[in-house]
């Protein structure tokens, strides 16, 4: 059959094609998939006994510290109600700082635990933000940014790390955003964001106030600050000036000589240079994944990172004398592993196992990178996860799965929610929609000021070429996500009616123009870009015509709406008027709102509640079963 010709040329191969049907697997519960454990962060211990790290082994995110030579993590902090974020250990001794808001509101104050447990509000206030820039080079002082002055900007302060007494040292009264500090503190590299292509770079001289433009650049280029050399003779910086992808660039500060990096045909993620100056770290996004890189900077050879079966690293680390590395490695069906490896040689330490002891990854699916052309000839990439037993003889239902952002994108790895669809007889195709990172920068643009109209148009499409494969069910197919991507798929239920079987929208935009005239305050500084990439602010009729809440009168298919009552980006009155909205068209509607959540839901037993709540609500409306 055609299909079954171009499944092996275009997505497994035949035999991978054949092998992926005929396995049948266990179902697991939705407490099974949450029982793996998260971690996230790595910060050496000053003597790299320990590793820091943020662990939602409790249900909800805290700090923890892992032994590098084995043994049990320990428990650091004890937050029952608000997520916490490990920032770091000290440099000298194992304090230790982390971020927390309040249930998901993004009003982070950053907390100091002492060695003997006490903890201490840094940016104690009402309504504040405050956010961690790190540490000065010779770690006698760390760096923080708050809005306490006023909401829509950072200043930024210098603390100390004996007595945590604070100097500002960067009032922000023009909405350029902190970067970098020199090792010499002398000087401030700051970013203005002049639109969603353009961002410069300024170089600001502490002592006489003087601020240089770095990239003067005569279109627009989109610049990011990535480090000083440990000398402070030179700054690197992530560009796409004259190039479809970002890449390295370096800057000699005395002359302003600017060397470029390799140029490659994927986006450079970031760079960072260890401590001492050794090694360089780059990271590419590599279709979806990340592919690192580490120099030693003295001979420009590669250090040969350990090769590990099955699984990507995802993330890198370098202790502070740049002996050891820590990583994560990690792939679809495997959560990312800590990991430590010392750079002199030897084999790397596991020292995590973040899987279920109850699930073998063998029974998970990992995701396969497929294309397709659009409406208008475009190549539109996505990663296709295929259920164990789906064949052409008992096709699976499928759904379309749109990442937030506009501009993000669908990547690799370990996501609960998927895998316990999946397991149960669903098939998920993640789209990266033009407008989406990782592709260049055209394919970045393409949908700039055309949202909910070109980029739904490839929503559209895949939805075809999903029915066109054999082990799928064409006529069970639906659409799901979150943020922008629950805006897309209202919009997709609202424009395009008869197209998706059912939707599931998590914390999606219904009314654009009460959204972008309610962004948080602290993001005025990125208002320009905005406003480039979605439209002007002021355009009410602009974004009403693309608001599915004054169309909902056309939402005929099953919709099932989840958000956080504390969300500070898409505010629940959007949720609230769409489901009312759709309710008077007699469709079923259902409704799922946690009081003690914000932009995403960060704690398991509410996670728990929304994913089998999503399994049960498709499985009532594309499998016609009863749930549970």
């Amino acid at each position: 059959m055609i299909m079954r010709a171009w499944c092996s040329i275009f997505w497994m191969g035949a035999t991978a094609c054949s092998a992926a049907a005929a396995r049948e697997v266990p179902r697991y519960s939705i407490e099974d998939f949450l029982e793996t454990t998260r971690y996230f962060g790595a910060s050496f211990s000053p003597d790299q006994s320990k590793i820091l790290v943020s662990s939602d082994a409790t249900g909800i995110p805290n700090v923890w510290a892992i032994p590098v030579d084995g043994g049990e993590p320990q428990q650091l902090t004890d937050s029952r109600e608000h997520a916490i974020f490990s920032a770091g250990y000290f440099p000298a001794d194992e304090r230790f700082l982390y971020l927390s808001d309040q249930g998901g509101n993004e009003l982070s104050h950053l907390y100091v635990r002492e060695a003997d447990g006490l903890v201490h509000d840094l940016t104690p206030g009402e309504n504040l933000k405050a956010v961690f820039f790190g540490w000065a080079y010779d770690d006698k002082t760390f760096l923080v940014g708050t809005n306490e002055r006023d909401r829509r900007f950072f200043d930024v302060y210098e603390h100390q790390t004996d007595g945590y007494a604070r100097e500002l040292i960067y009032q922000n009264e023009d909405g350029m955003n902190f970067a970098d500090l020199s090792p010499d503190r002398r000087s401030i590299v700051l970013q203005q964001e002049l639109g969603n292509a353009d961002t410069d770079l300024y170089l600001l001289d502490r002592e006489t106030g003087e601020k240089t433009l770095l990239t003067d650049d005569p279109e627009p280029v989109e610049n990011r600050m990535q480090g000083f050399s440990p000398d402070g003779k030179r700054l690197y910086y992530v560009t796409n000036r004259d190039h479809e992808f970002s890449y390295l660039a370096r800057r000699e500060i005395d002359t302003g000589t600017v060397t470029p990096g390799d140029k490659g045909d994927w986006d450079l993620v970031f760079s960072a240079l260890s401590k001492r100056g050794t090694y360089l770290l780059t990271a590419r996004n590599r279709d979806g994944r990340n592919d690192i890189r580490l120099v030693d900077r003295a001979t420009g050879v590669p250090v040969e990172l350990p090769n590990l079966p099955q699984v990507d690293i995802t993330s890198v680390v370098i202790s502070d004398d740049e002996r050891r590395i820590a990583f994560y490695a990690g792939s679809s069906r495997q959560p990312g592993d800590l990991y430590v490896f010392d750079l002199a040689g030897g084999e790397p330490r596991k020292l995590t196992r973040s899987l279920n002891a109850a699930i073998d990854p063998e029974n998970l699916v990992e995701g396969e990178v497929l294309r397709f052309h659009s409406f208008d000839g475009l190549e539109v990439p996505g990663i296709l996860y295929r259920p164990h037993g789906a064949t052409a003889s008992d096709p699976v239902p499928a759904m379309v799965l749109v990442h937030g952002g506009p501009g993000g994108q669908s990547r690799f790895g370990y996501q609960p929610l998927a895998q316990y669809l999946i397991n149960h007889g669903y098939a998920l195709y993640a789209i990266n929609n033009r407008g989406s990172s990782g592709y260049g920068k055209t394919f970045f643009h393409l949908d700039d000021r055309k949202h909910g109209r070109d980029d739904l148009d490839d929503v559209v499409e895949s939805r075809k070429m999903l029915a066109e494969l054999d082990w799928v069910d064409g006529k069970r197919i639906g659409v799901m996500g979150g943020s922008y991507g629950g805006y897309l798929t209202l919009a997709a239920l609202t424009f395009r009616p008869e197209v998706f079987d059912a939707g599931v929208d998590l914390f999606g935009i219904s009314n654009w123009h009460r959204t972008v005239t309610n962004i948080p305050p602290w993001w005025e500084s990125g208002r320009k870009a905005l406003e480039q990439e979605l439209g002007e602010f002021s355009d009410e009729e602009f974004f009403r015509a693309k608001s599915p809440l004054f169309h909902a009168e056309k939402i005929r298919r099953p919709l099932m709406v989840l958000q956080g009552a504390n969300d500070p980006r898409v505010l629940k009155v959007e949720s609230d008027e769409i489901v009312e909205a759709v309710k008077r068209n007699g469709v079923p509607v259902e409704y799922v709102v946690f009081d003690d959540e914000g932009h995403g839901f960060v704690k398991k037993e509410n996670q728990a509640t929304a994913y089998r709540g999503i399994r049960e609500f498709l499985d009532r409306h594309l499998k016609g079963e009863g749930g549970g």
